[in-house]
């Protein structure tokens, strides 16, 4: 589905089959001399087929076509190769272009992620499982990209529009979006969305995503915007507002954890298990893989954040990594 933005600004509307996302915003902008496509879709069929007839809806020739990706996530990136022609360039942070060459590269890609997963309560058997459904691991994009960097302040013009890159690491650690400061318009990838909450997950021992997360909410709530045009759902209007709601609901989710927490030890995969998720499953043992994966992921995050905080400390219980109050 094609949607009108504004004047040479478009959304198209890819699908994301059997997610609960159900659909990725890829927005284009169309002028006399290049176009440019924010953000593909999975490398998928079903995402090339509505990214091609929306295309050739809007007449856009992809030989005088740029692209450029918010973030490394496979939805946002997948098609990326696929539709790119020689004369395009592609935009990307250097975190997030570094990791998408990488899912390409090298088929180990994923062995840090699975050990840290065992080291915080999966089974080995659980989390290679997890991974074999991760829309990563099944639909990113194949071979290599000759990325063109960007990052804090670098210029993105089409025709009437003249975006500046703002750095907003959290939801990935590259995450750029787009901002125009003569319209107001704020092109949010999956930073700011407006229906539902950005995943935040943390799986490895370096980051604090949250943490920056936060910072990155802090940052663009200073911006003087009109409406937000997110990488999922609905474009919106009130930017302060739901940034507001985002601070809030991290703030829920971590006093949920402390709750949790209150008088046990318990590995993140145990946290996870008893948080409360809006999925249509009647327990956590029915809990798709992958969804395992997220939650288990964005519930590592907060511990990480809280730890931060100095509200809760790391232990050992066997081989694995415990949390207590």
């Amino acid at each position: 589905m094609v949607e009108q933005i504004l004047p040479g600004l478009y959304r198209l509307e890819i699908p994301l089959p059997a997610s609960p996302l159900k659909a990725i915003n890829s927005y284009i902008l169309k002028s006399r001399d290049r176009n440019l496509i924010i953000d593909t879709g999975l490398n998928r069929p079903e995402c090339l087929e509505a990214m091609q007839s929306g295309l050739a809806e809007l007449a856009v020739d992809l030989n005088q076509t740029d692209f450029f990706l918010t973030h490394m996530h496979a939805d946002h990136t997948g098609l990326v190769h696929a539709i790119k022609t020689p004369s395009s360039a592609v935009f990307a942070s250097g975190p997030d272009a570094a990791v998408i060459n990488s899912f390409a590269a090298s088929p180990t890609h994923w062995q840090p992620m699975l050990d840290y997963a065992c080291l915080n309560g999966f089974t080995a058997a659980e989390a290679q499982k997890a991974i074999e459904r991760h829309p990563g691991y099944l639909y990113g994009p194949k071979g290599q990209i000759d990325f063109t960097l960007v990052g804090e302040g670098s210029a993105i013009d089409c025709g009437d529009y003249h975006f500046t890159c703002v750095e907003t690491p959290g939801h990935s650690q590259g995450h750029l979006c787009l901002y125009e400061p003569a319209k107001k318009i704020l092109i949010s990838g999956d930073h700011i969305l407006g229906d539902i909450t950005p995943n935040i997950s943390l799986w490895s021992d370096n980051d604090n995503p949250l943490g920056v997360f936060l910072e990155s909410l802090s940052k663009t709530a200073a911006f003087a915007v009109d409406l937000v045009l997110p990488g999922h759902r609905r474009v919106f209007h009130n930017c302060p507002g739901r940034i507001g709601e985002l601070v809030r609901h991290h703030r829920n989710r971590a006093d949920e954890i402390l709750s949790i927490l209150e008088g046990s030890s318990l590995t993140a995969f145990e946290v996870a298990s008893r948080m409360t998720w809006q999925l249509t499953c009647r327990s956590w043992d029915e809990f798709p893989a992958a969804q395992k994966w997220f939650a288990t992921g964005e519930t590592l995050a907060h511990l990480r954040y809280l730890e931060s905080q100095h509200a809760v400390q790391r232990g050992v219980r066997g081989s694995q990594t415990v949390y207590r109050i």
